[in-house]
């Protein structure tokens, strides 16, 4: 049987990268379709170094259908990944988050149906269910609602029930209802949406996969927008505490790339049928107040304790605590990787990179510009 070959859109980058390899090592032919932003690239937008040499890498904008159609030719299966940077940022360039998410979705959705493929898998995130699924002190199981401007001014964090009762937060499954609270979480639910409706409509097979907070080697750093890690990752690095919103006390799921990948290649070759969505996560919570301090541990910089800022961003959840049951039971999904065993094996990228950021040897998965040059661009994300 002649080796299938796979286009991951957004391939170049953090998980595409790390997608690439995986399948690389199972026998599939890969192709990338990335336009080498600056945010994650740097200005040179040359081919990152971490990236496998058996890519065939294609350097084009997901909206432009003439590099859509050269990307698809003899593809069997794929994998879309691409989307806007930067959650923050979002509501600020709301033509650019939109015309990535929905334009360039549909422009590869229009040349899919030209040229069918047998599965097509969708990133799509855990943002769009906003505030997760909470229970309250007599077990019932509610929906929170969006906290107020006037309850964050205040400084209650938490979310309340309909009576103004304390809840829990609990694992939250894929049946709750989306309820997006950012312009990102928005473009993502579109993104999500348009593929599965597609490949009902013409019979593709259409999985998407509703990812957690991912972490591991190859995160930009640079991009202030990547993800809680990565920026108290920069400030420990150069010397500066980090900055954690709210009270730090707001839970998250992290799971790391390794298993977000294993993840997508388990929804690429299982027989489950297209239409169907998965959260994709670690299954168990942290505080960001307990990251901050162990990312320091990691680092060796345990001096630098996290400053509580009592600062909040709009769009922000509280809590989100992903239920993995439905992935376990229909793709055989489980966390391998523990956020110990992940956080040491990123500090020891880290590491490397400054490292060789230092002697002028840039290292074989290169660290981003901004951190080689010890700048760190704006506040660390609470979330």
């Amino acid at each position: 049987m002649a080796t299938k070959r796979v286009l991951i859109t957004g391939g170049a980058g953090f998980i595409g990268s790390h997608l690439a390899d995986l399948l690389l090592a199972r026998g599939y032919r890969v192709r990338a379709l990335d336009s080498l932003i600056p945010q994650v690239h740097g200005d040179e937008r040359s081919r990152p170094r971490h990236l496998a040499a058996d890519v065939e890498l294609i350097h084009g904008d997901l909206r432009d259908p003439r590099a859509v159609e050269r990307a698809l030719r003899r593809v069997d299966a794929v994998f879309h990944l691409a989307a806007p940077v930067g959650a923050g940022r979002s509501i600020e360039e709301i033509a650019h988050c939109t015309s990535v998410s929905d334009f360039g979705t549909a422009v590869l959705l229009e040349a899919v149906v030209r040229k069918p493929v047998e599965k097509l898998v969708v990133a799509s995130s855990m943002s769009v269910y906003g505030e997760g699924l909470y229970r309250t002190p007599d077990w019932k199981i509610v929906e929170a609602e969006e906290r107020s401007p006037a309850q964050l001014q205040a400084g209650r964090w938490e979310p309340c029930g309909p009576e103004g009762e304390p809840l829990e937060p609990i694992p939250t499954p894929e049946t709750k209802s989306p309820s997006v609270l950012s312009i990102s979480a928005l473009a993502k639910h579109h993104q999500e949406r348009l593929c599965l409706m597609v490949g009902r409509a013409h019979a593709i097979p259409t999985v998407a996969l509703r990812f957690s907070n991912v972490y591991g080697p190859r995160q930009a750093l640079g991009n202030p927008e990547n993800g809680v890690l990565a920026m108290f990752a920069s400030r420990l690095l150069t010397g500066d505490a980090p900055i954690v919103f709210e009270d730090g006390l707001q839970q998250r799921d992290f799971v790391n790339v390794h298993d977000v990948v294993r993840a997508c290649r388990l929804a690429l070759e299982s027989a489950v049928s297209g239409g169907r969505v998965f959260n994709v996560a670690s299954g168990s919570s942290v505080t960001i107040r307990t990251v901050a301090a162990q990312m320091a541990e990691a680092l060796g910089r345990r001096e630098l304790r996290p400053q509580i800022s009592g600062q909040y961003r709009e769009g922000d959840v509280r809590h989100s605590l992903p239920d993995t049951t439905l992935a376990a039971k229909a793709l055989g999904y489980e966390a391998r990787v523990s956020f110990t065993e992940g956080l040491l094996e990123l500090a020891e990228w880290l590491r490397r990179g400054l490292e060789g950021a230092t002697r002028g040897v840039a290292p074989t998965n290169a660290m981003p510009d901004a951190l080689e040059r010890h700048h760190v661009e704006g506040p660390s994300p609470g979330a």
